[in-house]
């Protein structure tokens, strides 16, 4: 799959940056890293989501296809930014990487048909090269499969919102792999991403959040808030 970079411009300290500014609000000592960390972990647990914009995220996100970075601008909340590979200057024409969906990968005359109609999309963007068609035009013939690299920017509430849904076994599996990928990014940043990753229930599917699935089309792990045995 794709590759997932946590720049270092990320929050090296999240928990204590939560707690140092509630503590501001509540007129604590701030001074101490050990209380603000305390504090925060009791902000995260107490479910005082706003207090969650503090911390930022930057990251790199490669490798997946522009179809799921597509759904992944759907999620803007928290003001986050974005910049994704120019398909006006990065020269295509002449090859791109493209993900294989699984159902797909693991049947041999499926996959045949895919990288064969992959191949003729190559094919025709290099001859619409040699007949003088700028890349901005050319670009337009582009699968939405084609692997793609986006520099993003969000709060740390934005990914726990983005987390419920897709997290969620019905979500698009390409997302849900992005979303793990992230999670997996994250845990290796600082011991306390690892902390908020692994230890808060933050980041998890709606119905787990919310006890019981919403979905008109359940997959059966919640049953009116009671897990099933799957």
């Amino acid at each position: 799959m794709g590759n997932v970079i946590i720049l270092e411009q990320t929050t090296k300290t999240p928990i204590t940056l939560i707690g140092k500014m509630a503590g501001v609000c509540y007129g604590s000592d701030v001074e101490d890293d050990t209380k603000n960390r305390n504090r925060g972990i009791d902000c995260i647990n107490s479910g005082h989501g706003r207090t969650l914009e503090y911390p930022e995220i930057y990251m790199i996100i490669d490798g997946y296809s522009a179809r799921v970075m597509r759904e992944w601008y759907t999620h803007i909340a928290g003001s986050p930014t974005r910049l994704q590979a120019s398909t006006r200057y990065i020269d295509y024409e002449h090859g791109f990487d493209y993900v294989t969906p699984p159902k797909i990968k693991n049947n041999k005359d499926c996959n045949k048909v895919y990288k064969s109609m992959m191949n003729h999309i190559k094919i025709s963007l290099e001859k619409l090269d040699q007949l003088g068609v700028p890349k901005e035009d050319s670009a337009m013939g582009l699968p939405l499969g084609m692997t793609t690299k986006v520099v993003d920017r969000r709060c740390l509430r934005s990914l726990v919102e983005m987390s419920h849904q897709r997290l969620c076994t019905r979500a698009y599996w390409e997302y849900r792999h992005l979303m793990v990928d992230i999670m997996d990014a994250l845990s290796e940043y600082s011991d306390e991403w690892n902390y908020i990753v692994n230890s808060t229930n933050l980041f998890e599917p709606k119905c787990t959040y919310l006890g019981e699935c919403p979905e008109k089309k359940s997959c059966g792990y919640y049953v009116k808030g009671l897990t099933t045995d799957k």
